[in-house]
């Protein structure tokens, strides 16, 4: 039997309506929908001639830009491409062929309208019954930023570099003067000369770096994103930003989107969830997160909005197992405001530890606890043994009793399978490892791009396209 072998100089014919290129149930089409959908008077695009970056009209760079980045083509360059040789993007730009630049220069123009794009997908996500809105699940994971961490400055590292760039600029400045007034016009005086200004140059940029670094508090700064920070992660540390997710419990699809520059997520929960409950315009029932959000303080804002709060404590988290003599051993008298040991001993109120507000409980005489019988055991201590307790220590207590709910357990169980799921798909279905924008509104127009792609793959994988494209027209 003969191989199937193809014949390029076959004359065929392509449909006549670049319309028939593709099928019915191809993907592209609920994307197309989605886009014409989209109220783009409240994004703020306009769809009236005006400017080089409205070269081509703004409905259709956006789908290209949506449709591209939901298949891993996020740069200008890699769009241009596709729209040359892939038939689902011809059909998509109606045979028209934009240049990179007029594409990135469209992202960069309407950054904060793509943003936007977000918040109305998860209002259809409403509308189609897509998104309850009861239980959300807020997670974080740290996306590598457009920059070297080499280029990231401390203190430090600043005043590091200045005691070098002075030593290296005095060797060249005697080695300016060794030079004999007959070899001035020799190469190495002129090399020299030209070495001693980009010292100079170095040591400018160093001191506006460390006059910055004063002026703004911060503890780094990256001269190539001044937004982004150093993050530690399973692949090292790198120049990243902390990307949060704000999932639904019914589809895991997701409400929000944020980029924030902390290193970790202690800070976020109370943000994020008021964020979400913004764009749902509605608060939700239960708030849920991992053990990098137990931070009793973010917790408590969402708790008194009447939503409940299922968050492990660390302790819970690790699973660790209670030591003999640990804090739980001990009874809190609260009107007295003192702690009792298991021996009956008194711990009693000292003062609150400035550094991380802590109230401090100690015994009253060291002899106490030397003379004990659990000493060694205790406490080693030549001061005795001492307790700190947080000063909303009984909110925490509050929330590791909620979190031990059966009903709390339950939605804790599916907490992983929900909000880690879009962050699997952005790095590893899409490529998006790293960022392709720099500075914070970019990086959050690029973390919403990511999630609206998301969102659109979920409710074509729910819904189907032939149907989801009847309700999208419907709206």
């Amino acid at each position: 039997m003969a191989f199937i072998i193809g014949n390029r100089t076959q004359q065929t014919f392509l449909p006549p309506v670049i319309d028939d290129y593709i099928d019915e149930h191809d993907p592209v089409r609920a994307y197309d929908a989605f886009i014409e959908s989209l109220d783009f008077k409240s994004l703020g695009i306009p769809l009236v001639p005006g400017g080089s970056a409205d070269e081509y009209f703004p409905k259709d760079l956006l789908k290209l830009i949506v449709y591209g980045c939901s298949y891993g083509l996020r740069s200008g360059r890699n769009l241009e491409r596709a729209c040359h040789h892939n038939l689902s993007f011809i059909w998509l730009m109606r045979g028209s062929k934009p240049y990179y630049r007029t594409i990135t220069r469209f992202r960069k123009k309407y950054k904060k309208a793509i943003t936007k794009v977000l918040k109305q997908c998860v209002r259809m996500c409403i509308k189609l019954d897509l998104i309850e809105g009861n239980i959300l699940f807020v997670d974080g994971s740290k996306i590598q930023a457009n920059a070297s961490i080499k280029n990231t400055w401390t203190k430090k590292k600043c005043k590091k570099m200045l005691k070098k760039i002075d030593k290296r600029i005095d060797a060249l400045q005697k080695e300016w003067e060794s030079v004999d007034a007959q070899e001035e016009g020799q190469e190495s005086f002129v090399k020299a000369k030209e070495n001693l200004k980009d010292q100079e140059k170095l040591k400018s940029k160093m001191k506006n770096i460390l006059k910055e670094l004063g002026t703004e508090n911060k503890k780094s700064l990256n001269t190539t994103d001044n937004d982004c920070a150093t993050m530690k992660s399973a692949h090292g540390s790198h120049a990243s930003y902390n990307v949060q997710n704000v999932v639904d419990s019914k589809h895991g699809l997701i409400v929000n989107t944020d980029a924030v520059n902390e290193n970790d997520d202690k800070n976020q929960f109370a943000n994020q969830i008021d964020q979400a409950n913004e764009i749902l315009e509605n608060k939700c029932k239960t708030a849920c997160g991992d053990s990098g959000y137990a931070n009793t303080t973010e917790l408590e804002k969402i708790d008194k909005q009447g939503i409940k709060v299922v968050v492990p404590s660390q302790r819970q988290a690790l699973h660790k197992e209670e030591k003999p003599f640990s804090k739980s051993q001990f009874t809190y008298d609260k009107e007295r405001d003192q702690y009792q040991c298991p021996e009956g001993h008194i711990l009693r109120f000292r003062g609150i530890n400035k550094n991380n507000q802590h109230r401090v409980y100690s015994i009253k005489s060291p002899k106490i606890c030397e003379s004990c019988k659990h000493y060694k055991v205790c406490t080693e201590s030549k001061h005795g043994r001492r307790v700190t307790r947080l000063i909303n220590e009984e909110v925490r207590e509050k929330f590791e009793r909620q979190y031990e709910q059966p009903d709390s357990q339950e939605i804790y169980k599916h907490r992983k399978e929900k909000v880690e799921l879009p962050f699997g798909h952005f790095k590893h279905n899409l490529g998006a490892r790293s960022f392709l924008l720099r500075g914070k509104d970019h990086v959050k127009s690029e973390a919403s791009l990511l999630s609206t792609c998301f969102n659109i793959a979920r409710m074509i994988t729910i819904i189907g396209v032939p149907e989801l494209i009847l309700k999208l027209n419907s709206l």
